[in-house]
């Protein structure tokens, strides 16, 4: 796609990056203070069972439950996109989220209401599950379209960017928590004020969203009746190679994503007994240092190709998992150097995946052809890291899970190994915004790519 006239220019767009990226951050921030204040909130919303572990077991899979809606909203906000326009997507996910976090502040407890306090939960998550399924794709979709064609992989690093912010943010504000107020205030009702926080932020983006400029000219005439609209699923039937990469691609990434960034200080506290306060703040300052990283990465992979780096990241997980996790035990530095190499290697990942799955499909079916197929991988696999690795550790077979990601991790290389570069690649070609205009197109026929 031709970058529009209102994205030319150095200021335009940097406020579109900005615009993208402060939603993105409040999304993710408001979606990972679930994780880390579930060891918190836990016995506060579930009931006690048998085992120790059951209330978290419970919230944990209410977090994964919540990803369940992800590919639902990677279908239906990614179908909304590309027929509506980015922007108007961007402004529905944050509405979406807010939504969630009010809930979340205002939700009754077990002992009030009994059951219908996790069933509440549930619903938030769901909501949630639903915003951020969305988001990915909008908004990486919408930072590739507003960048200059030579700076796409560092104009896609700030999805993850924004995305780590929000996160070191969710971490900072639980180690702040821990910090200034006591473990049993915070169990009681503390736990309610990142939430609040972030029902608030959700507003703010919403207004900033408002402000930014369209980079989907199809969107308005679709909207004219001057163009037939994508199908639903046109994306799987005409790119089916493309759909099953993104997959291929997001298999082993997502779970290590998740594992590294949100659950391994947790991880360290039921294994090894690892101080709760020490995890929170040695998970800051890795995200910190991952959040800093994105830009070198993506500005590398714009130079050199993005298939390069993924290969290392893969490769680097498949060999070092195991040994990564053997390596923790209640020292600060055990746990500190495995984070933060972990994050090395994962930013060879994350600066690239955006731009990578963007660069695969055509503008008018480019948002859900990202959107579906990596929420569904998301949550098939990602969202389940958490609680496959308690309930694992539970059962006392904590080190499966070490191997569990290594072997996802061999997938993923394979398939690295085996995709095409796409650098350089042209968005423009052929035409896809004016795909209706192209000799022989028919609504029951859509364009393919050459």
């Amino acid at each position: 796609m031709a970058t529009s006239a209102a994205t030319a220019g150095l200021r335009p767009r940097i406020r579109q990056v900005a615009a993208a990226s402060v939603g993105n951050a409040v999304e993710w921030y408001d979606w990972l203070a679930y994780s880390y204040l579930a060891v918190y909130f836990a016995d506060q919303i579930f009931p006690r069972g048998e085992g120790q572990l059951t209330p978290l077991l419970g919230a944990y899979a209410v977090f994964a439950a919540g990803f369940v809606m992800r590919p639902v909203g990677g279908l239906l906000l990614g179908a909304y996109a590309d027929r509506q326009g980015r922007r108007a997507a961007l402004m529905l996910t944050i509405a979406l989220m807010g939504v969630g976090q009010l809930v979340m502040v205002f939700m009754p407890t077990y002992n009030q209401v009994g059951l219908l306090a996790p069933l509440l939960l549930t619903v938030a998550r769901l909501v949630q599950g639903m915003s951020v399924g969305g988001e990915f794709a909008i908004s990486a979709v919408f930072l590739v379209e507003s960048a200059p064609s030579h700076r796409r992989g560092l104009f896609s690093s700030f999805s993850y960017v924004s995305s780590n912010l929000g996160q070191f943010l969710a971490a900072g504000t639980t180690m702040l928590l821990t910090a200034v107020l006591t473990n049993a205030t915070v169990h009681a009702w503390a736990w309610r004020i990142p939430f609040a926080i972030g029902a608030v932020a959700c507003m703010v983006a919403f207004w900033v969203r408002h402000s930014t400029a369209e980079t989907y000219p199809l969107a308005s005439r679709i909207r004219g009746g001057q163009a037939t609209p994508p199908r639903l699923l046109e994306f799987a039937v005409h790119y089916p190679r493309q759909t099953l990469l993104v997959v291929g691609m997001t298999l082993a990434a997502t779970v290590v994503f998740y594992t590294w960034t949100s659950f391994l200080p947790t991880y360290a506290q039921i294994t090894v007994g690892f101080d709760p306060g020490s995890a929170a703040a040695i998970g800051t300052i890795a995200l910190a240092l991952f959040t800093v990283l994105q830009p070198f990465a993506g500005m590398l992979s714009d130079r050199v190709g993005r298939k390069p780096l993924l290969v290392v990241f893969g490769a680097g997980f498949t060999l070092l998992t195991v040994p990564m996790l053997k390596l923790l035990n209640n020292s600060f530095w055990s746990l500190l150097l495995t984070m933060c190499f972990g994050m090395v290697l994962l930013s060879c990942y994350t600066a690239n995946a955006a731009v990578i799955m963007v660069e695969l499909f055509p503008a008018r079916v480019r948002t859900v052809g990202v959107g579906l197929p990596y929420s569904s991988t998301v949550a098939l696999f990602g969202g389940t890291a958490p609680y496959l690795a308690t309930l694992l550790i539970e059962h006392g077979r904590a080190s499966w899970f070490g191997w569990y990601v290594t072997v996802l991790a061999l997938v993923s290389t394979v398939i690295y190994i085996a995709m095409r570069e796409t650098r350089g690649k042209s968005l423009d070609s052929p035409s896809f915004e004016t795909a209706a205009e192209i000799p022989g197109y028919s609504a029951a026929h859509p364009v393919r790519a050459n």
